[in-house]
Order: C-alpha cells, then structure tokens, then sequence
C-alpha cells in the first residue's frame, strides 16, 4: 500500500503546501517518492543513482523555508556534484568516481529546501538526443516503452512524465532539456546563458551552449525553482540580465499581445513531420485567439556555419573534460572507456587548431547578434521542438561508427533547438499537442537573450488555455500502473 496515495497529482508547489501546513511530513512525501521509484524504475530505467538513507536524513532534519521546502528532487547524472554521492556523466570513465564537494547549483537546491535523494539517467558526457548509455542502458518512455525518451535529460523527463518527482535537474547544450520534455510530455526551460551558475569547477558549459535548470509538470514549479537558483556566483564570468521581479509572480501578469513568429520547415527549408507541423499550425492559431499577432516567419541566421562551430566547440570541450579526468586520476582515456561517438569526436579535436576554435566561437557570438536583430522585430518565435514524434530506441545511437553520419542524424532530428543554445536565449517545450496514436507533441518557444518572463507569462496563459495535466502515460504513478500491470 502507498504511504500517500495522492502523491501524483500534487505539483513541487503542492507537495511543499501540504508539508508547511502539516498536514504531511517531508518524510512521508520522501516515501511516497521512493515507492514509486522502486515501482516504476525498474520498468522506466530513469534513476541511475539513489542515496535514500541519507535522503531521509535530511527530511527528518530541520529543512530551510520555502516553496520547495521537503519536495523530493533528483538532479541530472551529469556535471553538477552532490558531496559524499557517485556521478557518472552517464560514461564508464566516470564509473565509481564521488563527488567531495557541492555545485553552486546544488548548493542552492539544499538552500531551498528540496530533498534530493538520487540522479536521473543521461547520455554520455551530454552528447546525444537519445538517453542510452552503456552504462545504464536506455531509459524508456513512459508513453511507449519502445520509443525514445529524448535526451540528454531523459531520464529526468521520464522520471516526472511517470509520476515518480513533479520536477528534476536537467541541462540542455543543444536541446537536453527541450527534447525529453517534448518527447515524454512535460513542460522544460532552457534557461539564458548565464542564468544558473555552473561553478565552482566550471564557469560555463560548452562555451555557452550549454546551461541548467528542469523539467517539470507545471509552469509554476519551474518558475519558482528558477527564483531559487538563478543570479551569479563570486567569480562567475559572466551573467545573464537580471530580471525585473520573481519569474512565479509573471504568471499573474496578462502576456499583452505578442509579436510571434513561427516556423512550420527547418532553417534549411526541409519539412517536418506532417504531425509536427500540424502541431505548430494549431499552436498558431490557438495563439491568434488568445490575441497574439502571429506570422509565418523564420530569422536569417548561417544554418551550416553555425552546425560546424558547435561540432567543433562540442570536440574541443570532451577531449578538455577527458583531460581533466585523466589528470585527477593518472589514467588517460581509452577507446573501452566511452562510446564510439565520444572516442571519435575527440579523435576530432586532435585535428583542429586553436584557430578553428577561435572561428567557431566567433561564430556562435555572431549567431547570437542576429537573432538580436530578429527579436527587435518580435517577441517569441513558434517551432516545433523535435522533427518528429519520438522515435524508437536507439535511432540515434551513440555506438555509430560514422561520426559524420552520426552528427548528420543528430542535427536532423534537433533541427530547431541549437539555435537558443547558439545565442544564448531562453527557450521552452510546452507539452501542448499529441499525435494520432497519443504521443506527446511539445511545441518550442524561443526568446531574447534574459526574456525568461515573456515565456514564463506565455506558457502560464497557454497552459490555461490548453491544459495537459490530465494526459499521463499508462506508467504513471503507483496505484495507476499497478492496475496495468
């Protein structure tokens, strides 16, 4: 029997309502986390690590104030460090290695409350839109076991698409937030450049391209985490422009009427999944009733220049990562220690010069100016997430021997995702259609470098408008899949 049978259909913010009041205890909560991790993952393969005694340490301790305060969370196999508790970035390289410090980020989840009590599984080092790492093997997608949970933060997506947290970590280099929430049905941010700190052992991801934050069931929980985590750290290179107030208290301001653009083919002018465009042809009218100016229109931006400076920044970054692991333990790398795509990128950065990564980063930046002229003309520019509705396991399959063919794949399936990561703005999936079989179809929402508020006021009126709170996976929850099963 469940110790909180109820747990599924409270949101972070509910769950932490119900803990202030007493009416539970953030144990009790922990609790009803852990049995349905213990129920579900064995079938989802979403956590890839859990720490449960010590979990219920500290919910039984005095636990700081707040929204969030004993709200069960997981964070990301990838990066961000929690003392005492494995990382694997989800690579054997990494395998049995503990972390002996906190994240900044981390250290700002423990500040706000949450309870974390485990890691959701990722792709090797962040690379793939797929979550299916040797290592752990693939986490599934709550909607259709044999299809692709999306990645790189898929196992954080599966893991709130199943009931098991409202909300997770993940990151995003070029869609790893996007793409699984797009795949298994949740709502993702990814937030602006400079937005959440990644020290103290780095100052950015992927020089810029990559940041972090969550996937989560509703809005409010994702705005809300962001006031509890946003703003830089001592020593941080950079920031992104404050806000003007709380990103919860958007959601109570009216959005105005928008200037969106929207895209129904790539910036290459291929076409998409005729239900993806379906998607985004709906989204575009449904935005004109609610009193939006809505046009079709794309930004002019060097598609190919900019795919080749992210492939080289992307190489550059995993031969420095592996580096840095060879020089903390004294072993380098072997071709039997990562993937095929892994050994073979950094088998690419060999070749390049400091020349070609100074290009590349001359590139993105000049990306990012043009996308700074667009948004003088708009607000908001509509695409669809992904090009298509999730695919089987194993479609973009990080043990392809040809890294051109493996990129080309990758790039053709992430098609409208890099570009926010390329210039730094903020850009969200809102899980708002489905296909004719009952997938999930998230739309992407992108903005200007710092707008976060736009979105955040946008995807609170559509999530009014269109909810998706009660479309769940058949794997959602405990009482639900013990009923199927």
């Amino acid at each position: 029997m469940s110790t909180f049978p109820e747990y599924e259909t409270f949101d972070a913010i509910g769950l932490g309502q119900l803990i202030a009041t007493g009416e539970l205890t953030a144990a009790e909560v922990l609790q009803a986390a852990i049995e349905r991790i213990e129920h579900l993952n064995p079938t989802i393969n979403a956590v890839c690590h859990s720490w449960y005694d010590e979990a219920r340490a500290v919910a039984n301790a005095a636990l700081p104030k707040g929204p969030f305060s004993g709200v069960p969370f997981a964070l990301k196999d990838l990066h961000v460090l929690y003392k005492g508790q494995p990382i694997s970035n989800g690579c054997r390289y990494w395998d049995g290695f503990v972390a002996d410090h906190d994240a900044t980020l981390t250290e700002r989840y423990r500040q706000a409350g949450l309870v974390i009590l485990g890691r959701t599984n990722s792709t090797e080092l962040g690379l793939s839109c797929e979550t299916a790492p040797i290592l752990f093997g693939p986490t599934r997608n709550p909607w259709d076991l044999s299809r692709s949970c999306g990645g790189s933060s898929g196992g954080a997506a599966a893991a709130v698409a199943s009931g098991m947290f409202p909300i997770a970590h993940a990151t995003d280099g070029g869609g790893s937030i996007r793409i699984p929430s797009f795949c298994c049905g949740v709502f993702g941010m990814k937030v602006s450049r400079g937005r959440n700190p990644f020290g103290p052992d780095l100052g950015e991801g992927w020089n810029g391209l990559a940041t972090g934050h969550a996937v989560s069931r509703t809005v409010r929980d994702n705005a809300a985490l962001l006031d509890a985590t946003h703003g830089p750290a001592p020593g941080d290179p950079y920031a992104a422009p404050p806000p003007t107030g709380n990103y919860l208290g958007e959601l109570e301001r009216d959005p105005g009427r928008l200037r969106i653009a929207f895209m129904t083919a790539t910036h290459e002018g291929k076409e998409v999944d005729p239900q993806c465009r379906r998607a985004v042809e709906e989204t575009a009218a449904l935005l004109e009733t609610l009193g939006h100016h809505v046009e079709n229109q794309a930004p002019r931006v060097s598609i190919a220049e900019m795919k080749r400076a992210t492939r080289v920044l992307v190489a550059c970054n995993v031969m420095n990562v592996l580096n840095m692991r060879a020089a903390a333990t004294g072993r380098e790398a072997t071709e039997q220690d990562v993937e095929k795509v892994t050994w073979a990128w950094t088998r690419e950065a060999l070749s390049l010069s400091g020349a070609d990564y100074a290009q590349a980063v001359t590139t993105i930046h000049q990306v990012g100016r043009e996308m700074g002229v667009f948004f003088e003309s708009y607000d908001v520019l509509l695409t669809p997430t992904f090009a298509a509705p999730a695919p089987p396991i194993n479609t973009v399959d990080m043990m392809t021997e040809s890294l051109d063919e493996y990129y080309q794949t990758l790039r053709r399936y992430s098609a409208f995702t890099l570009l926010f990561n390329v210039s730094g703005g903020p850009a969200m999936s809102v899980p708002l259609c489905t296909t004719t079989d009952g997938l999930p179809l998230g739309l992407q929402f992108g903005a200007q470098l710092g707008d976060e508020g736009t979105l955040y006021r946008l995807a609170s009126q559509l999530e009014k408008a269109n909810p998706w709170h009660t479309r769940k996976p058949e794997h959602f929850g405990l009482a639900r899949s013990i009923s199927h099963s």
